[in-house]
C-alpha cells in the first residue's frame, strides 16, 4: 500500500478536528462519499471523538441533530458534494427552528469544476438560505492561509452554540488527490483551549443570567458589570411580578424550561396558579401545581369559560395542544411570553409583553419578587384546577383500564410510566406527541424530546438514534408512517452501541388525519387515497430485515412489562402496537365524555 502524500487539505481538516475537540466536540458524523474524503479521513483519524457513519445523508443529518439536541454540543456532519448536501436540508431547518447547535460540512468541487458540466456538482453557496446561522466558503485549502484555520473552526462552534444556537454551513472545496496525510498542524493555544472563546459584556464567559438582565428591565441600558446586571434583573423581576400577583392566572411551561422545574412550581405556588406543563418542559412532575390534562379539561365549554385567566405566563414554547392555544387566544388574558432570544412564540398574535430571556434566569428571581410583594393569591383558583385535573386523571384511568386491547392513548400513558429514571423519550410529531401531552401522567426523572421546530416527521428515527448515542436508556414513540419515512434510520442500527426501545403505533396509515375535517367531508375511498394512505407494510418484518429484535404487543397490559424487559436487556428493540384508526377516534370521544361526566 502506497503511503499517501502530505497535503494541505489533510492538514487543514486535521486542524479543524483538533480545534473542535478543544472546543468540546465529542462526536462526528460521516455519510460516505468521494469528494468529502479529506474530512472523512480526518474524522476517522481523530481518536478523541466518536465517529458515526451512516449510509443515508438525510438520516446522518438527523443523527447529528439528535446528538446536538441531547448534549447541547454540535456534532459536525460531513457529506459529499451535489444532492448529498441537499439531503441535509430538512435537518438544517429543524436545527434552525428548534435552536439546536449543528455544524454542516458540505464537501464541494473546486471552482474550476463549476459551471462546466462536472458530475455531482451543484451551487452549494448558502445552500440552506436563512436557516444557517453562518455560512463560510474558505476555498480550496492552501498553506498560505493556515493561520486562519483554527479561527475558522473555533468560530464555527461559537456560531452554532449561541447566543441563538443553530446550524452553520462550512462549504469545503477539495481538489484531487483527495487522499493525503496531515503535516504539522498550525500551533494552537498552549493551554489547550480553543482559539476563540465567547465572552460576556463583563469579560466573563457568556451565560444565561447576563443575557436575561437587560431584557428583564424594560427600557434599561445594557449593564457593564455583574453588579449592575444583577440590579437590572432584580428591578425587572419586580416589575414583572407586579403584573402577575393577586390575579387569576396560569403558567404555560413548554420546551425551554428543562432544569428549572422546582423554580417554576415554586413560582406558581407563590402566585396560586396552575402549571400547564408540556412534557418537553421537564415541569410535568408530581407537584401541587401540576395540571396534566388541560387539553381534556378545556374541551368542555363550561370548564373553559369558568377558568378563563386574567393573565398568562408562557415559559418557552407553547404546547402542541390546539385546544389550549385557542382557549388562551379567546380568553382576552394578558399574555407574557418568556423565551430565549431567537424565537417568537406567539402564533395567535396575542402576546402583551415578551421577555427576551431564558426562562431559567427569570423564574427564580421572579419567585423571590412575588414573595416580596406579600399579596395573597386568588382564593380557590389553584384548587379548582388541580381538583378538576385529579377527576380527569381518574376518568382517563378508568376508561383505559377497561380496554384489554392496545390503544394509542394507553400506549403513551404506559410508555411514559414504564421508563426508568434518567431515561430519554423521543416523541414523533403528529399523534404521538399529542398523546403524550394529553394522556400521560406526571412523573419525575424523564427527559422528553421531540423535533418540534418545524413539526415534521422527517428523520425521527435518526434523531432518536442520535439521542441514544449521547448516552443513557432511550425510547422512541413513533407512528408507522413516520417510521417508514425514516426507514433508512434503521440502517446499521443493530450494530451501534445504544440502548434504544422503539415503540411503533401501527394503524396502517396517517392516523392524525382521522381527527381533521377532511375525514367527515370526503367520501371514505377518497379520504383513504389522499389522507389515510394505508401502506400494508409489516413493520416487525422490516425491523427484522435490519437485524433488530421486534415483537408485536397484543394486549394493553403487556406493553409496560415489555418496555421494562427490553430496556433491561439493553441494545435495540422494536415493539409494534397495532391499532385501528376509526377505533382511536371513538376512544378519544369516549375519554372526553368520561372527563365531562367527572367534571359535572
Amino acid at each position: 500500500m502506497d503511503t499517501p502524500p502530505v497535503t494541505d487539505q489533510a492538514t487543514f481538516c486535521a486542524t479543524l478536528l483538533d480545534e473542535w475537540v478543544r472546543a468540546g466536540v465529542t462526536d462526528v458524523v460521516v455519510a460516505p462519499g468521494s469528494r468529502s474524503t479529506p474530512m472523512a479521513l480526518a474524522m476517522s483519524g481523530e481518536p478523541r471523538v466518536r465517529l458515526h457513519v451512516h449510509h443515508d445523508e438525510r438520516s446522518a443529518g438527523f443523527l447529528a441533530l439528535g446528538l446536538g439536541l441531547a448534549t447541547g454540543r454540535p456534532a459536525p456532519v460531513v457529506v459529499t458534494s451535489g444532492t448529498a448536501a441537499v439531503e441535509l436540508h430538512p435537518a438544517v431547518v429543524e436545527a434552525h427552528q428548534a435552536r439546536v447547535p449543528m455544524i454542516v460540512c458540505t464537501a464541494d468541487r473546486p471552482p474550476e469544476l463549476h459551471h462546466v458540466g462536472a458530475p455531482q456538482t451543484v451551487d452549494q453557496t448558502r445552500l440552506y438560505g436563512p436557516a444557517a446561522r453562518w455560512f463560510v466558503d474558505p476555498g480550496v485549502p492552501d498553506a498560505a492561509a493556515s493561520g486562519t484555520w483554527r479561527s475558522l473552526a473555533a468560530r464555527a462552534v461559537i456560531e452554532a452554540c449561541g447566543p441563538v444556537p443553530g446550524p452553520v454551513q462550512l462549504n469545503l472545496a477539495f481538489r484531487d488527490p483527495l487522499v493525503g496525510r496531515p503535516g504539522e498542524l498550525p500551533a494552537g493555544r498552549p493551554d489547550g483551549s480553543p482559539w476563540h472563546v465567547a465572552l460576556g459584556s463583563a469579560g466573563v464567559p457568556a451565560g444565561r443570567a447576563e443575557a436575561a438582565s437587560a431584557t428583564l428591565a424594560a427600557g434599561a441600558d445594557a449593564a457593564s458589570g455583574s453588579q449592575a446586571a444583577a440590579d437590572l434583573a432584580t428591578r425587572g423581576a419586580a416589575d414583572l411580578a407586579a403584573r402577575l400577583v393577586g390575579r387569576r392566572g396560569v403558567v404555560i411551561a413548554g420546551a425551554g424550561c428543562a432544569g428549572c422545574a422546582d423554580d417554576v412550581h415554586a413560582l406558581a405556588a407563590a402566585l396560586g396558579w396552575p402549571v400547564i406543563a408540556d412534557p418537553r418542559s421537564g415541569c410535568r412532575t408530581p407537584a401541587p401545581t401540576t395540571v396534566a390534562h388541560a387539553d381534556a379539561l378545556l374541551r368542555h365549554p363550561r370548564f373553559a369559560d369558568a377558568h378563563a385567566p386574567q393573565v398568562v405566563l408562557q415559559l418557552g414554547q407553547p404546547p402542541a395542544s390546539k385546544v389550549v392555544g385557542q382557549w388562551l387566544a379567546a380568553s382576552g388574558a394578558e399574555i407574557v411570553v418568556v423565551d430565549a432570544p431567537g424565537g417568537w412564540f406567539d402564533p395567535d398574535h396575542r402576546a402583551t409583553a415578551v421577555v427576551r430571556a431564558d426562562p431559567h434566569d427569570v423564574v427564580g428571581p421572579l419567585g423571590v419578587a412575588v414573595h416580596a410583594l406579600e399579596r395573597a393569591p386568588v382564593p380557590g383558583w389553584l384548587e379548582a384546577w388541580t381538583a378538576s385535573d385529579a377527576r380527569a386523571a381518574a376518568a382517563v384511568d378508568a376508561v383505559l383500564a377497561a380496554r384489554s386491547e392496545p390503544t394509542e392513548p394507553g400506549t403513551a400513558r404506559s410508555l411514559v410510566g414504564a421508563l426508568p429514571d434518567g431515561a430519554s423519550l423521543v416523541v414523533s410529531s403528529s399523534m404521538p406527541v399529542r398523546d403524550v401531552e394529553w394522556w400521560s401522567a406526571p412523573r419525575p426523572g424523564l427527559r422528553v424530546l421531540a423535533n418540534r421546530g418545524a413539526n415534521g416527521i422527517d428523520g425521527v428515527v435518526s434523531t432518536a438514534v442520535g439521542v441514544a448515542l449521547a448516552g443513557g436508556p432511550t425510547a422512541l414513540l413513533i407512528g408507522d408512517v413516520a417510521l417508514l419515512h425514516d426507514a433508512n434510520g434503521l440502517l446499521g442500527l443493530a450494530r451501534r452501541s445504544v440502548d434504544l426501545v422503539i415503540v411503533v403505533v401501527d394503524n396502517d396509515g396517517g392516523g392524525i388525519f382521522s381527527f381533521l375535517p377532511q375525514a367527515a367531508q370526503l367520501d371514505p375511498e377518497r379520504f383513504e387515497q389522499l389522507f389515510g394512505t394505508p401502506h400494508g407494510v409489516d413493520v416487525a418484518a422490516l425491523a427484522a430485515v435490519h437485524g433488530i429484535d421486534a415483537r408485536v404487543v397484543d394486549r394493553a397490559a403487556d406493553l409496560g412489562p415489555a418496555v421494562s424487559a427490553t430496556g433491561a436487556a439493553g441494545g435495540v428493540h422494536l415493539l409494534v402496537v397495532r391499532t385501528e384508526r376509526a377505533a382511536n377516534v371513538a376512544l378519544h370521544a369516549a375519554l372526553q365524555r368520561a372527563v365531562g361526566a367527572a367534571l359535572t
